[in-house]
């Protein structure tokens, strides 16, 4: 029996899990959680009795599906949702597989905050007082820990009309430079280290974040960085930046190229003025003014250090990686999560880029199924599936 197991064992290792072998597993687990700790809410939903007032389920008015699963009822039957969206899974707040879920999403969204860790796991799971347990796990993060400070405290002005007018996203944008980052050659024994900046391109209205890496401090460098972001994203009818002073952890040259009185600049300026785009500065040490793009360095530091920490990447694995926070960081909410499991799914800077959320999973091809096996919004995926194919 020891070695049927211990064969067993090796052959699952060794073969690699599939995505039905994941989705059972996860389906079982959380039977077995819910039997546990919802043993007499079943109990009295399966003899299709009400539940006491007393119950902490009885606000989102749960039912069993054909699995055997407590999920959120909610209101939330004709929107157009994913069915797992709108009625996601009940689970307790202190089960282990809650602290795995956590942790999961925790990594998956590159130790993101409560909110953004919260809104991941709402998307199959609800937890009950979700965002206490989620917030005490990311107290508990090391690595969290390790880079926690302290909240700036400034009595913010007024916002600028670029903040507060619609627009398409990136038509008014800012750029800051984060501190030098130590890229490698190639992978490998002798390769060679250098220098580069990651310039960060943000959205004024929609805060919709640009990631784009820049190898040496020159105007052609920066114009090349620019011209990719325009060119994904559009010409910005404003750029904003700081005066070459105000960049942190930037070297001698770049601060210089920057001053508003360098020719450098002028010379950029006067580049993209060309296509109708008009550089601003912000005033002398007035670090505030630029808090925007401030605080998306801020952002992007807090992932990238997380993940990369001391080690030496190439061009292409800090471009990979870039990508992914991106992608992180135009997911995050950009409005605060409720308790309320009516809530729709939370608004994020993808909207205004691609529709939806930059991590959701893609929807199945429904190409192919009948149309009277398919729900409403099924049947709306599947008329827009066949719209693309022809």
């Amino acid at each position: 029996m020891t070695k049927l197991c211990l064969k067993t064992s090796s052959v699952a290792l060794r073969d690699p899990i599939t995505p039905n072998e994941l989705s059972d597993a996860e389906i079982y687990w959380t039977k077995n959680v819910q039997q546990e700790y919802f043993n007499n809410e079943l109990r009295l939903l399966q003899n299709h009795q009400e539940l006491p007032k007393s119950s902490a389920l009885i606000r989102l008015l749960p039912f069993i599906d054909s699995k055997g699963l407590l999920r959120v009822r909610g209101r939330l039957h004709n929107a157009s949702l994913d069915c797992i969206t709108k009625q996601p899974y009940i689970i307790p707040k202190n089960s282990p597989l809650t602290t795995l879920i956590i942790q999961k999403a925790h990594k998956e969204t590159l130790h993101g905050s409560t909110q953004d860790t919260l809104n991941y796991i709402r998307n199959k799971f609800w937890i009950l007082g979700g965002r206490a347990p989620v917030r005490s796990f990311i107290l508990k993060c090391v690595v969290c820990t390790r880079y926690r400070r302290s909240l700036a405290k400034q009595i913010m002005g007024q916002l600028p009309a670029s903040r507060v007018t619609p627009s398409r996203a990136f038509l008014h944008s800012g750029v800051d430079y984060a501190e030098p980052f130590t890229l490698q050659t190639w992978k490998g024994r002798a390769a060679r280290t250098y220098k580069s900046w990651i310039a960060v391109f943000v959205c004024y209205s929609t805060t919709a974040i640009h990631l784009e890496i820049v190898t040496d401090y020159t105007t052609d460098a920066f114009l090349a960085a620019y011209k990719r972001f325009t060119s994904r994203r559009g010409i910005c009818a404003s750029l904003n930046s700081d005066c070459g002073t105000n960049f942190k952890g930037a070297d001698k040259e770049l601060k210089n190229m920057f001053s508003q009185n360098s020719e450098e600049l002028k010379l950029l300026a006067s580049l993209i003025a060309t296509d109708g785009t008009k550089w601003e500065f912000n005033p002398p040490a007035a670090p505030h003014f630029g808090g925007k793009f401030e605080a998306a360095v801020k952002s992007m530091n807090y992932h990238l250090k997380r993940v990369v920490a001391e080690k030496t990447l190439t061009y292409e694995e800090l471009s990979t990686v870039l990508a992914q926070i991106e992608a992180i960081l135009n997911s995050r909410p950009l409005c605060p999560l409720t308790e309320d499991p009516d809530d729709l799914n939370v608004l994020t800077p993808g909207h205004f880029l691609i529709g939806q959320s930059l991590t959701l999973v893609p929807e199945p091809n429904l190409e192919k199924i009948k149309i009277n096996r398919l729900s409403k919004w099924q049947h709306l995926c599947q008329m827009t599936q066949n719209y693309w194919s022809k």
